[in-house]
């Protein structure tokens, strides 16, 4: 335990000692104008060349923007101030004021959010999208967010998690045994368990590796984690599940947001929802491209018939019951009704 929170005080060590150095330069920069100038970090456990980066990046590009120059935010990609976990408990006791993250590692602290866990919920990553903007089921997940310590400032997504595997997927049957690595959710667990699989939980950090020496047969992320952890180098199938939108949250710490003038609280608001449509853009825009990295190294897709996804639907029913029964009923409901209104 010890070395677990030296570990910790070190990296809030780098965070105060960047924000400082990002103060002194604004200060010696900036005009002696009496102008109050604010510096802050915001961190992800994400590499680089991802979404979640481009998300982050914009939005403290669109804050310093907006703010000209006044508000300056500086992104610590890679898990440099630690994993998803202890982001989600820093950014919680105000330690770390922005994070930008995937929803499942915060179903642990905030069970409501279960609710994107629902497995083939939605056809297309344009419903999703609309579901995830519908007002009324936006103020009940924000509400959510707020009774848990955070502010949530948006919502993007990096498309939709898939399969990569070394066995073909041409029927429900195929996934029987199969050891896949999943994160540590015990709906996602429930998920691959349902269609026959037998998923298993580990460090994002040891799955290639555990590809490499056969520990695990297979796993599931968004194209993009795929392809910018060359996982696919590994593995001779994708296979295009599409079980699950790998959602992106951008969060502050509620407190502190709450502290803000409201002239700042206007212009993080106005520059998160700038960031998020351009990340969704940006995801898009990205999956052509990461498909042909995929195609290119010898890795076959594989797309799922109607009849494999009508098999996967009705197997993982008691996931879908499951989530029904843990989740807030009125969150569950408006989300179901959502879903229906959007559906094309």
């Amino acid at each position: 335990m010890k070395r677990v929170r030296n570990h910790k005080h070190l990296r809030l060590a780098v965070i105060f000692i960047s924000v400082l150095l990002i103060g002194m330069m604004m200060s010696a920069c900036g005009k002696n104008d009496g102008e109050q100038r604010y510096a802050y970090p915001l961190a992800t456990a994400s590499p680089e060349d991802t979404v979640t980066q481009i998300y982050a990046e914009k939005f403290a590009e669109e804050v310093d923007r907006l703010s000209n120059g006044s508000i300056k935010i500086q992104v610590y990609a890679n898990s440099t101030l630690g994993g998803d976990r202890e982001l989600l408990e820093s950014c919680k006791d105000g330690d770390i004021p922005f994070v930008v993250q995937n929803t499942a590692p915060q179903v642990t602290f905030m069970p409501d959010l279960a609710i994107f866990d629902v497995p083939c919920a939605f056809e297309n990553l344009d419903e999703c999208r609309e579901v995830l903007d519908d007002p009324e089921f936006g103020s009940l997940i924000s509400s959510v967010y707020e009774k848990g310590g955070y502010q949530l400032l948006g919502v993007a997504d990096q498309g939709f998690r898939i399969m990569s595997t070394n066995k073909p997927v041409k029927g429900i049957g195929d996934f029987k045994g199969q050891k896949i690595r999943t994160m540590e959710n015990p709906f996602h667990l429930a998920f691959w368990k349902s269609i026959g699989a037998n998923p298993t939980p580990m460090s994002f950090a040891e799955v290639y590796i555990g590809l490499q020496q056969h520990t695990i047969d297979a796993q599931e992320n968004p194209y993009e984690v795929i392809v910018s952890n060359r996982l696919y180098e590994q593995q001779d199938y994708v296979v295009e599940t599409n079980h699950l939108p790998h959602l992106i949250t951008l969060i502050m710490n509620d407190e502190f947001f709450k502290g803000m003038p409201e002239e700042n609280q206007r212009i993080l608001k106005e520059a998160a929802a700038t960031a998020t449509e351009y990340a969704r853009q940006a995801s898009d825009d990205r999956i052509a491209d990461r498909v042909k990295t995929i195609e290119d190294s010898g890795t076959k897709i594989l797309k799922i018939d109607e009849e494999t996804y009508k098999a996967i639907v009705d197997a993982s029913t008691g996931v879908r019951d499951s989530i029904k029964e843990k989740v807030d009923s009125e969150v569950y409901n408006k989300f179901i009704e959502c879903i229906d209104k959007y559906q094309k």
